[in-house]
Formats: structure tokens, C-alpha cells, sequence
């Protein structure tokens, strides 16, 4: 009987028969090239804010650096991995395009939220540290739009509500229903913009108005919509909930027609009314829909401006400023580059741990339901 010979791979497979030598020449390759980028941005950093009196007169030597990082990334990984390496620079060129794009972006705010740097000063751009995050801790308008935006955050559950009754109802066998439905996503095909000026800047005009004709004529003596904060917050809640309560209707009602209608003619059979049949039915069956459309909802009306800027710029006094109105109108007004880039930044940080608390929360809430 012939002798069988096997072959005994690595246990960690073909990638361990790389050399040592050669994994050291590709970790030292882009330890290297890290370095060099990172002493470049740091060079050119220190020279733009004068503390070094050498470096470049532009920021074009950082983008040579930062391609040469990634060529050298890319060489070390076939050196220290071999034919996984090889199959790492497919991923290679959207990594580098995040970072280009994102990441490098991002931590740039970050540098910018800690300057002093307003455009329509003579003195340019200086570093002043944490003051910017002092003065936004002081700052009453940026205490109130953050308020208004859990006020606007809330009315998403109205939305909701409101939203799942259209969604039953366009999902009941009612005439024209194909037409109804048409209709009711319209105000989701117009931009937020021109929402404002048909409806904020028109229909609830205080002097010729539609809307303020209506309210005269109910007994309101002056019926000026953004003339009173608490009015002119509900006013905006009102706008917003126009234009995209169409977006969750069309994810729910999406939702009821995938949905088994052997499970609801069961529960008739059994006696259910139709209020049980939709407590005990239709609504679990839908949460993990519900749940998805109001969190894409949360997180549109997190970045609520449009119709704030046109239709108060943030009026009267800053009651129905959002914060990214507010953070706009820092820029606009103001020229604020660097405090206006750290409320953004603190914006972005609290979007970013309220975003993930939500999902877990989310989960968790469908699990136990379920």
C-alpha cells in the first residue's frame, strides 16, 4: 500500500509562513509612514497657529503625506499578511475615502470648536482653548433651543399616532383609496422651504391669511401664529408634522399590507372586537415597523432648520430656535465660525449617544414585548 503524505498547515493557516523579517519590514514600513503623516499635520499645525516660525504655506503637503500613508499601509499589509493582506486592499480605498471624508473632517470641527474665529474680524483664526465650551454653558439661546428640541422630539409621538390612524384608514377597503393615498404624500414630494412659504408665510400670514381669517372669525382677536412663544413653537411642531407625517404613514401602511390576514380573521373568529384585534394584534405584530419609523423620524426632526429659518429665523426671542437654526444663524449673523463649529461639535456628540441609547432602548423594548 502506498504511503499517504499529508501537508501540515499552521494552525493559524498560510498567513503564518510569512518570514519574520519580512512582517517586520511591513509593521515598520507603516509605523513609518504613520509617524511622517502625523508629523506633517503636526508641523503644519504649530505653523498656522504661529507657534513654530517654520512649516507650509498650504495644507497641500498634508494630502501628498496622506496618500503616501496609504500607498505604505497598503504594501505593509501584503507584507505582514500576505494573501490576506492582498484581499485587505479592496477595503483599502473606502477606508482611506472614510477618513478622508469623515473621520479627518470631523476631528477638523474639533480643532476649529477650540479657536477664536470670526470672519468678520481682522485678527484671524487663535487658539483660545475650552472657552468656547464655557461660553456655550452660559449660552441661555443654546440652553432654549436644546429645550425646544426635546419639545420637537416629543411631538414625534403625535406624529406617530396620527400617522398610524391614516395608515389603518388608507389600508380599509374605502373608496377612492388609491387616491387618498396620493394625496396624503403629498406634502412629503414638497421641500420644507416651500411648505414655509405656502403655509407659514401665507396661509397663517397674520393680516391676509387664510388660516388668521379662520381664527378671526372663531373669536381669536389677533391671531398671529409667531407672535407668542408657546403659539409659535406649536405653530412649527404643526408645519413639521405636516410635511412628514406622510413619511411614517407610508412606512406603516407598508407594514398592514405585509401583514398575514389570516391572523386578523382569526381573531374575529374567535370574538375579538375590533379594539382587541388591534391592541392584541395588529399593533405587536407592527412594533418593529413602528419602532423603525419613529426612530428615522427622531432622527430627521433632529435636524430640523428649513422651516425654522424661513419662517421666524428662530422668532420671537429665540423660542422656537432649534439648534441647528441657532447653530446657523451663529454662523449667518454672527460670522462665530469657531463658537458656532463647538456647538455643532457638542451637538453632534449629544445626537451620537442620544441616537444609541434610542436603538438599544428600541431593541431592548421589541425584545420584551415579543
Amino acid at each position: 500500500m502506498a504511503d499517504q503524505t499529508t501537508t501540515a498547515w499552521p494552525a493559524n493557516g498560510p498567513a503564518d509562513l510569512i518570514s519574520p523579517g519580512r512582517k517586520r519590514a511591513g509593521f515598520a514600513l507603516m509605523a513609518a509612514a504613520t509617524l511622517g503623516l502625523l508629523a506633517v499635520i503636526g508641523l503644519q499645525t504649530l505653523y498656522k497657529n504661529e507657534i513654530i516660525t517654520f512649516g507650509f504655506e498650504t495644507w497641500r503637503p498634508i494630502v501628498y503625506a496622506y496618500v503616501l500613508w496609504g500607498m505604505a499601509l497598503g504594501v505593509g499589509q501584503v507584507l505582514t499578511r500576505g494573501e490576506d493582506g492582498q484581499r485587505a486592499l479592496f477595503l483599502l480605498p473606502a477606508l482611506l475615502f472614510t477618513i478622508a471624508m469623515v473621520i479627518f473632517p470631523t476631528l477638523f470641527g474639533f480643532y476649529i470648536a477650540l479657536t477664536d474665529w470670526n470672519l468678520s474680524s481682522f485678527s484671524g483664526r487663535k487658539f483660545n482653548g475650552l472657552d468656547n465650551f464655557w461660553q456655550m454653558l452660559a449660552d441661555p439661546y443654546y440652553r432654549n433651543a436644546l429645550f425646544n428640541m426635546v419639545l420637537y422630539v416629543l411631538a414625534v409621538l403625535v406624529e406617530y399616532v396620527i400617522a398610524f390612524g391614516l395608515a389603518l384608514l388608507l389600508n380599509a377597503q374605502i373608496r377612492a383609496r388609491k387616491f387618498f393615498r396620493v394625496v396624503f404624500l403629498m406634502p412629503l414630494m414638497l421641500s420644507p422651504v416651500a411648505v414655509s412659504w405656502m403655509i407659514g408665510k401665507s396661509l397663517m400670514e397674520y393680516r391676509f391669511g387664510p388660516a388668521a381669517a379662520l381664527a378671526r372669525y372663531l373669536g381669536w382677536e389677533n391671531p398671529a401664529f409667531f407672535s407668542n412663544p408657546i403659539i409659535a413653537r406649536i405653530s412649527i411642531m404643526v408645519l413639521d408634522a405636516w410635511t412628514f407625517i406622510p413619511f411614517m404613514m407610508i412606512m406603516l401602511l407598508a407594514g398592514l399590507q405585509a401583514m398575514s390576514r389570516d391572523v386578523l380573521e382569526a381573531a374575529r373568529v374567535d370574538g375579538a372586537t375590533p379594539w382587541q384585534t388591534f391592541w392584541q394584534v395588529t399593533f405587536p405584530l407592527m412594533l418593529p415597523v413602528s419602532v423603525t419609523a419613529v426612530i428615522l423620524r427622531i432622527i430627521f426632526k433632529l435636524k430640523l432648520a428649513d422651516i425654522i429659518i424661513t419662517v421666524t429665523s428662530g422668532g420671537p426671542g429665540g423660542a422656537t430656535d432649534s439648534v441647528s437654526s441657532f447653530i446657523y444663524r451663529e454662523y449667518r449673523d454672527r460670522s462665530n465660525v469657531g463658537y458656532g463649529t463647538m456647538l455643532a461639535m457638542a451637538y453632534l456628540v449629544i445626537i451620537v449617544v442620544f441616537v444609541t441609547w434610542l436603538l438599544k432602548f428600541a431593541n431592548r423594548f421589541v425584545r420584551n414585548v415579543n
